[in-house]
């Protein structure tokens, strides 16, 4: 592509996707970016009126036709830059709305490819977006690629590049490989002044200080989800997280309070049925133990701990 193109920032995300992704953790909020895009060239009127019809069609909304323009055209230009990142950014979305996994993945793995050859290019120097989406892409892939997460959102901070989610992707990324106390500092930075913090966010830096053992750091954040939270699958995570923490200081009464509420609020839970027999067994109480997991069991056939726990 010609050095004299100049491209525009990224908007706002539009949407959330609620989905149980990479890093073994929630990843919250994923944001679907849109990309505006100017380009001015000279180049001959042919290649002027193709680039600007896929650029009508990108702005348009229409990823799946921006994605083919691109790959089509790409064929006969394989390291136009431009074409590289159109292509990137379009099957990166095109990925995150999918719903089967091996097509999300086939989408991620076409994203990376063209954004890993778009960064070859001079143009990647100066251009954040590129390893902002690069980033989030490797999120997508699991906890293994979560460095590769890390470095290119980190890169993409540095060239100055600003979006609302790089420090929950961050913050998810660093939790996964076990840099906690960056994972803490990342998730830190993604609090909004004057508004109340997502869930997502709160349980995220709870389980981090728990992951490193802070526990009263974890508490605070884990009361504030459930006093504040309009969501019940929220506060039960949030009830057993804190149930956890009083395991771990040895609070057995004020444990065995929270699961008490998650049932009294929420209904039965398999889950929460399984922790009471662990803390039932822990207190000497096997008979008692022995009868909550068979209510998970119950509750949830598939239950692998209460299912070890009684030998089916």
């Amino acid at each position: 592509m010609n050095g004299n193109k100049t491209w525009s920032s990224y908007g706002r995300h539009v949407y959330l996707l609620k989905k149980i992704r990479s890093f073994g953790l929630v990843l919250g909020a994923v944001t679907v970016v849109i990309i505006t895009i100017i380009v001015v060239s000279q180049v001959n009127s042919g290649a002027k009126n193709e680039r600007r019809e896929l650029l009508r069609v990108w702005n348009d909304g229409n990823y799946q036709e921006a994605y083919e323009f691109s790959k089509n055209a790409l064929a006969e230009n394989p390291v136009d830059y431009f074409l590289l990142t159109i292509n990137g950014f379009s099957a990166f979305q095109m990925g995150i709305s999918q719903i089967n996994n091996h097509n999300i993945l086939n989408f991620i793995n076409e994203s990376i490819f063209s954004l890993r050859k778009a960064i070859l290019q001079k143009e990647s120097l100066k251009d954040g977006r590129v390893f902002y989406v690069l980033g989030k892409a490797y999120g997508y892939k699991g906890a293994e690629y979560a460095d590769l997460a890390v470095k290119y959102l980190e890169m993409a901070k540095k060239l100055g590049f600003e979006a609302q989610d790089i420090p929950e992707f961050l913050g998810l990324a660093y939790a996964s490989y076990g840099d906690y106390r960056s994972s803490v500092a990342a998730f830190t930075q993604a609090f909004t002044p004057g508004k109340p913090a997502s869930d997502n966010l709160l349980l995220s830096i709870a389980r981090s200080y728990i992951a490193m053992g802070e526990f009263g750091m974890a508490f605070g954040y884990l009361q504030n989800c459930v006093e504040t939270s309009p969501d019940s699958r929220s506060v039960v995570m949030s009830r057993l997280l804190l149930a956890e923490i009083y395991v771990n200081n040895g609070e057995y009464d004020n444990a065995e309070s929270q699961y008490a509420k998650i049932l009294e609020t929420s209904g039965e839970n398999a889950e929460v049925r399984f922790q009471l027999g662990e803390l039932y067994n822990m207190r000497g109480d096997t008979t008692r133990a022995r009868s909550e997991w068979r209510m998970a069991y119950r509750q949830d056939p598939s239950h692998a701990g209460a299912r070890a726990r009684l030998n089916i």
